[in-house]
């Protein structure tokens, strides 16, 4: 038999005579009906549960694998993949409804689908309903690169209409099949139909299919997450900026906002972020006199009305942030130690997320860069076991202040480099403010060691990206390394940039203008 598999619209009460063994029950899981918070008014949970139930249940009569289909909602289909993989042993397929702008009725893209279900270990994701085929062809494209698994397409024989007061739709099987096959050319493996479908639509399907093998196709090992909405994604010897604002560390206005529960100063925070340049938007509630679970899952919920920025999530109270969240999140993080390293991996693994590893153990931050690239080895090996990608796994050399030992910053540079060189596919990212701590005008210092760390091998900067001169030294490193390409980005936002010099004769730092 073929390894690709033709799949019908319904799962069939009986074994039909001469199909024997190939044939297979499957039951499907759709929509239902409501919206899930924040968009909606269906909690997490209650989805959730409503689709264990189902889960249950279809095992116990005797299913062979799940379909969760036609899902707008990227929450939605998450609470139904939950619900499956955590009540059922059985293999399930993913598809998400798009509309001719590319989106989900929610915004998501088939990018953010594909990475974000395959990631959290769905067997196939893919998408049904929605179009005609010819019109899914090329969001299907965009979803290959990204999905980690087999990619499943059951179109729509075109978009429906009435004629005499009878439904009909316009793609017949012929033209249907010649898509289709479009399709299998680019990598799709798994097949059917889906509205407007009928037995000799599939028929067309198994004829195309006869001695066929799966196409190969690349599937890029990128650094990737992703919030409901939009994708942050890095190439090797690109870099990204993580927004810092949201942590109340060293922050008196943002701890005073989580007292008081002044949500609009932290949603202010995320779109001036944003809109200065952030890709990833760090979220963090962690003060000892307020419910850290409560504010944490409120946070992430409505920060997401007012950004598409994935989130790193940054808490002690990981799982309950990430669960519910529509997306795939960067967790901030694990470390050497053996009993965070048990507590910790296990959440990022199952809900399919990236992780921070910050090199630390039992025995505190080693001074030297061999010893911080040891506890990176130890990270990965750990994150290796337990089959959690190379890409997805962001080794932190911390930041130590300069102020307070001068060979610090250049173990930092060695050890990111040590850790590129000796680690390959893994990633690097610092939190840069430390390395200042103690020293006058510390944007300076910032901005400076920053560029150092991007010669050493830095992928990601945690950091202010309000501060002009630390977002100028990243979008001159991305033309100097050519990320940037032609210096496109460069030209359209410095063109008109004058940066006034001191009049002559006044000091400034460094020596006297002339």
């Amino acid at each position: 038999m073929s390894r690709f598999q033709i799949l019908g619209r319904r799962p069939l009460p009986f074994s039909p005579p001469g199909l024997g063994a190939y044939t297979s029950f499957y039951d499907t899981i759709g929509p239902s009906g409501q919206l899930l918070e924040p968009m909606g008014t269906l909690p997490f949970d209650e989805a959730y549960a409503l689709f264990a139930e189902q889960a249950r249940a279809a095992t116990a009569a005797g299913a062979d694998l799940f379909i969760i289909e036609t899902m707008a909602d990227l929450a939605e289909a998450k609470a139904a993949l939950l619900a499956v993989v955590e009540n059922s042993d059985l293999p399930v397929f993913v598809t998400m409804t798009f509309a001719e702008d590319g989106r989900t009725f929610l915004g998501t893209t088939p990018e953010v689908a594909a990475v974000t279900l395959s990631s959290m270990g769905a067997d196939a994701v893919g998408i049904n309903c929605s179009l005609g085929p010819d019109d899914l062809v090329p969001l299907v494209e965009r979803m290959l690169p990204r999905a980690k698994c087999p990619v499943i397409v059951q179109a729509n024989a075109g978009l429906p209409r009435v004629e005499d007061g009878r439904t009909v739709f316009d793609v017949h099987a012929p033209e249907y099949c010649r898509a289709v096959a479009r399709m299998l050319d680019a990598g799709v493996t798994i097949v059917g139909g889906c509205c407007g479908t009928a037995p000799e639509y599939t028929a067309g399907e198994r004829a195309l299919l006869a001695g066929r093998e799966p196409q190969e196709r690349s599937v890029r090992d990128w650094f990737c997450v992703a919030g409901p909405q939009q994708i942050t994604s890095l190439r090797a010897g690109h870099v990204g900026v993580i927004g810092e604002r949201i942590n109340p560390t060293g922050k008196k206005k943002m701890k005073e906002a989580l007292r008081s529960g002044n949500h609009d100063y932290i949603m202010g925070e995320a779109i001036s972020q944003t809109e200065a340049g952030a890709q990833i938007l760090d979220v963090n509630a962690g003060l000892p006199e307020i419910d850290e679970r409560s504010t944490m899952v409120e946070l992430v919920a409505e920060l997401q009305g007012v950004t598409t920025l994935p989130f790193q999530i940054d808490s002690a109270v990981i799982e309950a942030a990430v669960r519910a969240y529509p997306g795939k999140a960067l967790i901030n993080s694990t470390n050497g130690k053996q009993e965070i390293l048990d507590a910790v991996l296990p959440i990022a693994k199952h809900y399919g997320c990236a992780i921070v590893g910050l090199t630390l153990d039992e025995e505190g931050i080693p001074p030297t860069a061999e010893g911080r690239i040891a506890v990176a080895r130890k990270i990965v090996a750990a994150t290796d076991a337990i089959g959690i990608p190379r890409q997805d796994v962001v080794i932190d050399c911390l930041c130590m202040a300069t102020s307070t030992d001068q060979s610090a910053p250049r173990a930092i540079l060695d050890a990111i480099s040590g850790v590129k060189r000796e680690l390959p596919g893994v990633r690097t990212v610092l939190g840069l403010s430390n390395i200042s701590f103690g020293l006058p005008f510390r944007p300076l210092v910032n901005a400076t060691f920053l560029s150092a760390a991007f010669g050493a091998g830095l992928d990601m900067a945690i950091m202010n990206p309000l501060v002009q001169r630390m977002m100028d030294v990243v979008d001159s490193w991305r033309v100097l390394s050519g990320e940037d390409e032609s210096a496109q980005h460069y030209v359209a936002h410095y063109a008109e940039r004058t940066d006034k010099l001191p009049t002559p004769g006044a000091r400034f730092p460094g020596g006297i203008c002339r």
